[in-house]
């Protein structure tokens, strides 16, 4: 028997992997977070399989519906959104696992700041513009920042912002970055990245928060700022004809 925690993508069911939709394929028990993973992803699971929507839940009923499956020798498909490495709270299931002596292993999932990206068709790492993309995220019920993981700290690289979890503190988020990137730097609140009803709002620093609130957007959207979100920028030495390398040497 073993748990696999599988990232299920930012919501579109065929954004899952091939190895996440093969261990759902076959797992008889299935946990999923059902305010974040889509139905049609769980879909998948087989005939008579134990489905269990683990939102309402708290760790401690999560890891007996685990023991149980492991005390009858089945699989367990854990299914998160994203990927779980990623604020997915996995952490804490796999240290109590250990405790148990319950074996797990994990899938990667598609990123929801990859799958915005690729809904806005912009790349977030531009040469002479930006080349880190900084995940972050801000506290407000959840639990504290870290308290060197300051938003102006991390703003005076310049780097593009993937601010996850945060929505609710947009106006704060705003208020920390105008002095690093001005109120033209490009921004974008996206929404359900991945969902039949995802909404992506472009604006810059100086109007962002008024687009998302005209918009009524209150939970599940990613945050995206910086200057790279422009798209302009200097093209990449990888395919200059001047540049040699061993797959084009001289």
């Amino acid at each position: 028997m073993i748990v696999h925690f599988i990232g299920a993508g930012p919501g579109a069911p065929d954004l899952i992997t091939v190895r996440g939709l093969r261990l759902i394929e076959r797992c008889p028990v299935c946990l999923y977070a059902g305010s974040l993973v889509p139905r049609a992803v769980i879909e998948a699971a087989p005939a008579g399989a134990r489905i269990v929507d683990t939102a309402p839940l708290t760790l401690d009923r999560i890891i007996d519906e685990i023991a149980a499956a492991h005390r009858a020798g089945q699989d367990v498909a854990r299914v998160h959104s994203g990927d779980p490495s990623l604020y997915g709270a996995i952490a804490e299931q796999m240290r109590r696992l250990d405790a148990l002596g319950i074996p797990f292993d994990v899938t990667p999932g598609v990123p929801a700041f990859a799958a915005a990206a690729a809904a806005l068709r912009c790349e977030l790492t531009l040469p002479e513009v930006a080349q880190s993309v900084i995940l972050t995220r801000t506290a407000t019920r959840s639990s504290p920042m870290p308290p060197r993981e300051t938003l102006e700290t991390f703003a005076a690289s310049g780097a593009t912002f993937a601010i996850h979890l945060s929505i609710a503190n947009l106006a704060r988020i705003v208020r920390s970055l105008l002095p690093h990137y001005g109120g033209d730097c490009p921004a974008v609140v996206a929404y359900r990245v991945g969902w039949p009803d995802e909404r992506l709002i472009r604006g810059t620093l100086g109007d962002i928060r008024d687009q998302t609130k005209a918009a009524g957007i209150t939970r599940t959207a990613l945050i995206l700022i910086g200057p790279a979100l422009a798209g302009a920028g200097s093209d990449s030495r990888l395919y200059a004809a001047g540049h040699h390398h061993v797959f084009r040497p001289s």
